[in-house]
């Protein structure tokens, strides 16, 4: 398990410099699947976390012809700011909690346990949007790549990756474009792999590391899993019916 920076992206030490990273989503999915080649095999998967990975997950997954789907995963916001992150969940009950910060502001468990219960029903609302009728992608025994756009705490990728494991996937990779070494370092104990195109100290606000980081909508998300599955229908209807 390691994480990977790319070398023409390291030392980066300023917001300055860090908005030369990645053009867009696109971009940043681009440069991701050079570095994902090897699992061009058509046996892996890309899992986009919505909505601001999927359009990097559908380039990696076109990249790789692999089959694209996604993992949803919502944030648990402090009762001082919903922004602040606590931990993370997902519909089928993966969960990262961070212990010491819950800890630390004194938020009692019913606090927590009701914020996991209203963000669990979020995820899987948003899930059943995003497929339809479609039922989740098989993952037992498959290569598992979990794609975002960047790492800031990492909680959300963690409860995601937790989320995979409990599918028994063959290997779980997790890639991204750019985040911070703590939450790589996390990410280490949750994944066989990780693969992160750059990991810059000190470590700004995703957003400042791509020029165009416009907000993914929900239709987008919608539109490129659809035109994923338009692309590869016979390999994604055999992969659902295993």
């Amino acid at each position: 398990m390691r994480a990977i920076a790319h070398p023409s992206l390291i030392g980066l030490l300023s917001p300055v410099d860090a908005v030369a990273l990645f053009g867009d989503r696109a971009d940043a999915g681009a440069r991701l699947a050079e570095r994902l080649a090897a699992y061009r095999d058509g046996q892996a998967i890309v899992l986009g976390v919505p909505r601001g990975g999927v359009p990097v997950a559908a380039v990696v997954a076109r990249a790789l012809d692999a089959e694209l789907d996604i993992v949803v995963a919502r944030k648990l916001g402090a009762p001082i700011s919903a922004e602040l992150a606590i931990g993370a969940v997902t519909a089928d009950g993966g969960r990262y909690l961070n212990d010491a910060m819950i800890r630390e502001l004194g938020i009692p468990a019913s606090y927590v346990d009701a914020a996991t219960t209203r963000e669990m029903a979020e995820a899987a609302r948003r899930e059943s949007r995003f497929r339809g009728d479609a039922p989740p992608a098989e993952l037992a025994g498959r290569t598992v790549i979990l794609v975002d756009d960047g790492l800031a705490t990492g909680a959300t990728m963690i409860a995601a990756a937790r989320s995979v494991r409990g599918r028994a996937p063959g290997r779980l990779v997790v890639a991204v474009p750019v985040g911070s070494a703590q939450a790589c370092a996390q990410l280490r104990r949750e994944a066989d792999e990780v693969v992160c195109l750059a990991a810059p100290e000190p470590f700004w606000a995703v957003g400042i590391y791509y020029r165009d980081f416009g907000q993914t909508e929900d239709d987008e998300v919608e539109r490129l899993l659809r035109e994923s599955k338009e692309a590869r229908p016979t390999v994604t209807r055999s992969a659902a019916a295993r």
